[in-house]
């Protein structure tokens, strides 16, 4: 008499087969919510990026009263800094918006500033003697000690 079923061999097998699935499955989730907490970090180190570039936008380059380059403030505060190389050597923890109010949700997160005289036919050679019309403007976003994204552009004076 033969019964219908299956034989402990197939079941084991089967429990295996849907272990290895499950197992998958798990692995995937993993790495999927790993990429999208890297791809939420890079969003939100770009919107702090852009928010200093809106911010030194309409900004001259140096100080529009004394017409003289001194990199670093020459006033106290941030909310002083009245050209675009006060900027430099500044960083911003938490971060600042473009209208210079304090962003206190992303207090994980620092803005790093540096600004340079770069040489007007080769912005890559920084140049000390502030005699070039070109500053490189670089901006570094740091969550804790990593970097999590930077870039950086070229202002002339104006």
């Amino acid at each position: 008499m033969k019964r219908g079923g299956f034989t402990l061999i197939e079941a084991l097998m089967a429990v295996v087969l849907v272990g290895l699935a499950i197992a998958a499955l798990v692995g995937a989730n993993i790495a999927f919510t790993s990429a999208n907490g890297l791809g939420a970090e890079l969003s939100t180190a770009e919107f702090l990026i852009e928010q200093i570039r809106e911010l030194t936008a309409t900004l001259p380059v140096i100080d529009p009263q004394t017409e003289i380059a001194v990199f670093g403030p020459e006033e106290a505060g941030s909310s002083s800094y009245d050209d675009i190389d006060d900027f430099n050597g500044a960083s911003f923890c938490p971060p600042i918006a473009r209208d210079r109010s304090t962003l206190n949700d992303l207090a994980a997160y620092r803005q790093s500033i540096q600004v340079e005289n770069v040489s007007s036919t080769n912005f890559e050679q920084v140049v000390t003697d502030h005699g070039s019309s070109f500053v490189r403007v670089r901006v570094s976003i740091l969550l804790g000690a990593k970097e999590v994204s930077s870039t950086q552009w070229i202002r002339a004076r104006y």
